[in-house]
């Protein structure tokens, strides 16, 4: 196993620096994307970032060439390695410098760094070394061993394509939906589940016109909530009344427990005020005496 790993690393190496390198250097992604990455904040300039990543994807094409043409040849694998360590020390200063900016380490992605980034960076460290130390042409190797080469070569196929931010919209979002799909949403109903979770009983309450009309007495997110005969209470604070004479209420709404955004027709939510130190109702008609809550003025 190590020797079919030393053998392939280069390869396997070739590809990724190959695949990074042409999108920096040839794409117009470069330039596009240059504005959002780190290296735009350390230089000031989005123009010497792009031109930076085009180096780079320069430097990973022939880095990727030497791998594939010489295998043997510990150059190339060592010069990975560097570029592997370099990955590194940019990650971690683009981490601490700006946090909410993308790598460019494919010029295509602008995801935040994270620890995939991180990851892909390791990897062409580690397999970097690996490549160095290797003693057979990856040629051979597949010819004398392969099916052990097409199970390595899928395998670190995965692991890459897995720390790949930019290719998620090719795996990973299909996933989702599909879980999705035969899941459901955890908003949604459900036909194996009566009960939809609180957090939609929520959602489907504050698109209610209940929840407008007792928008102005409530002064807090949900508190409490409990079930009975079918139905979802949900408690909030708030107040009725204004200056001196305020005084804190309890607000509880009831709507189904089972339904959902996917519901037909509105929902019926009722509502209920009670007075919080002696729990004594208070009339509807405090909606009308208090007054709404000022609107904020926009921009523009």
């Amino acid at each position: 196993m190590l020797s079919l790993t030393t053998s392939l690393a280069p390869l396997v190496l070739a590809g990724l620096l190959g695949w990074t390198g042409a999108v920096k250097l040839f794409s117009r992604g470069t330039v596009l994307q240059a504005p959002k990455t780190a290296l735009a904040r350390m230089l000031s300039s989005s123009e010497r970032a792009a031109l930076v990543l085009r180096g780079v994807g320069a430097g990973e094409l022939l880095i990727a060439a030497g791998l594939l043409a010489v295998p043997t040849n510990p150059v190339p694998g060592a010069a990975a390695a560097v570029l592997g360590v370099g990955f590194l020390g940019y990650l971690g200063y683009g981490r601490a410098l700006a946090p909410e900016s993308s790598c460019g380490c494919s010029a295509n992605e602008d995801t935040p760094i994270t620890w995939r980034a991180f990851a892909r960076a390791a990897v062409v460290l580690v397999s970097g070394v690996t490549a160095a130390m290797a003693n057979g042409t990856w040629w051979s190797t597949v010819s004398e061993r392969p099916a052990g080469s097409l199970g390595f070569l899928a395998t670190a196929a995965v692991v890459l394509i897995a720390l790949s931010a930019d290719l998620d919209r090719w795996w990973l979002l299909p996933l989702r939906r599909a879980r999705l799909r035969v899941f459901g949403h955890p908003l949604f109903g459900t036909a194996t589940q009566d009960r939809v979770p609180v957090a939609a009983s929520v959602e489907l309450l504050e698109n209610s016109l209940a929840w407008q009309a007792a928008s102005p007495v409530v002064r807090s997110a949900l508190l409490d909530h409990w079930e009975e005969g079918g139905w979802r209470f949900l408690l909030f604070s708030g107040v009725y009344g204004t200056q001196e004479g305020a005084r804190p209420v309890s607000v509880v709404f009831a709507l189904d427990a089972t339904s959902s955004r996917d519901t037909p027709g509105d929902p019926l939510v009722r509502v209920s005020f009670l007075d919080a130190d002696s729990g004594e109702p208070v009339g509807a008609e405090l909606l009308k005496a208090v007054p709404s809550r000022k609107l904020l003025p926009l921009a523009g």
